[in-house]
């Protein structure tokens, strides 16, 4: 059976009020990506690294409970699609938080609950000692067509293949997305972090591109709408983009171990999760309205570039398993402990297998007509 929230109390209801889902401050653009106790698997492997034993998931939320979410583009769809009201009963509140570094430091602050990632943030969070878990995924059905990222070449640098990289100045940032993805670039082609010059540079904003186009590097992965601007402005001065052939489509939400272990937050977190599933195929589902509702009208952005981000997007793949996704993950681990000379860690401790199949079965009956 699908978790439920339960009724409202007073203080809760009266429409669309601030009580259920309070945002607390304007959204950052970004590039935009039930069953429990039958499906929902269980929490014994859950929680080892603190020592918890956490229970089965609650079929129902405790009435009032608050959680406080970092996953912007998901509130724009949940109000968009209607599926906001599946989550009445539960006092849910938008916080104004995106990214790796951001979600890591509201968790340390316990102002967050659940943060809305790439596979790295949730890597880098337990090699500083913070305990966490994923509680949901999503990924591209066909990941290596549509990329999230480009490798941005500099106006003049001449680099056409990957293994062209070697002795050229590359954007690197350690602790996010796009740094794994240099370092797999790199193991692709053959190349060694002494083969190249590893810039360290924030990859926030247009800082990579600005990079390449004052020659600070000569490569760079660019990412959503930053590939087609980039082009736009610097094709004709020779810049251009290259496809890296690799997936990097996870996306995750995750959550403090020790927000998990609290049994009416788990619970409000599962209705979420499947709330997140359903929305997710809404998005695949309604382009015109998710073009309209949040690439033009929340994100500001034109309707050239939205298109081009629904276009590039492909098709999602919310799986009811995690073990291809586990496999994938450690394979990064491995290659992210070796070559930043880190702990070694099991991927699977990073999950929390009772949410396993909740997103991925939403997703599955949303398909169906079950959206809402």
């Amino acid at each position: 059976m699908f978790l439920t929230a339960s009724p409202p109390t007073a203080s809760a209801t009266g429409g669309h009020t601030f009580t259920r889902r309070r945002a607390l401050g304007s959204l950052l653009a970004l590039p935009a990506l039930g069953l429990l106790t039958a499906c929902g698997g269980t929490a014994t492997a859950v929680g080892q690294r603190a020592g918890q034993s956490l229970a089965p998931l609650a079929t129902s939320v405790p009435a009032g409970t608050t959680i406080t979410v970092g996953d912007p583009s998901i509130r724009v769809a949940l109000e968009l699609s209607g599926l906001i009201k599946n989550l009445d009963g539960i006092n849910l509140e938008f916080a104004n938080i995106s990214g790796g570094p951001q979600t890591t430091e509201a968790f340390r602050a316990k102002a967050l609950d659940v943060g809305s990632v790439a596979d790295i943030p949730p890597i880098h969070a337990t090699w500083t000692g913070l305990d966490v878990r994923i509680i949901a995924s999503a990924y591209r059905q066909d990941a290596v067509n549509h990329p999230l990222y480009e490798l941005g070449i500099a106006p003049g640098a001449g680099i056409s293949t990957l293994e062209e990289l070697r002795g050229r100045k590359v954007a690197y940032s350690p602790g996010q997305a796009q740094g794994a993805l240099v370092l797999r670039i790199l193991q692709k082609a053959g190349l060694a972090q002494d083969d190249v010059k590893l810039v360290e540079l924030p990859s926030t904003g247009d800082a990579y591109a600005s990079a390449l186009s004052s020659r600070q590097v000569d490569a760079a992965p660019l990412g959503g709408v930053q590939i087609k601007r980039y082009l736009a402005k610097y094709k004709a001065d020779g810049g251009t983009t290259l496809r890296h052939g690799l997936r990097d489509d996870p996306g995750h939400l995750y959550s403090p171990a020790t927000v998990l272990a609290d049994p009416a937050k788990a619970a409000a977190l599962a209705a979420y999760v499947e709330a997140w599933g359903k929305a997710q195929r809404w998005i695949e589902d309604h382009p015109k309205e998710w073009l309209e509702g949040y690439y033009i009208k929340d994100q500001g952005l034109s309707r050239e570039d939205g298109q081009y981000l629904i276009d590039a997007a492909g098709k999602r793949d919310v799986p009811t398993s995690w073990a291809d996704g586990i496999a994938r993950h450690q394979e990064t681990i491995d290659l992210l402990a070796r070559e930043q000379k880190k702990p070694q860690l099991k991927a699977p401790d990073l999950y929390d297998s009772r949410y396993e199949a909740i997103a991925g079965t939403a997703f599955v009956a949303a398909g169906k007509g079950g959206a809402a």
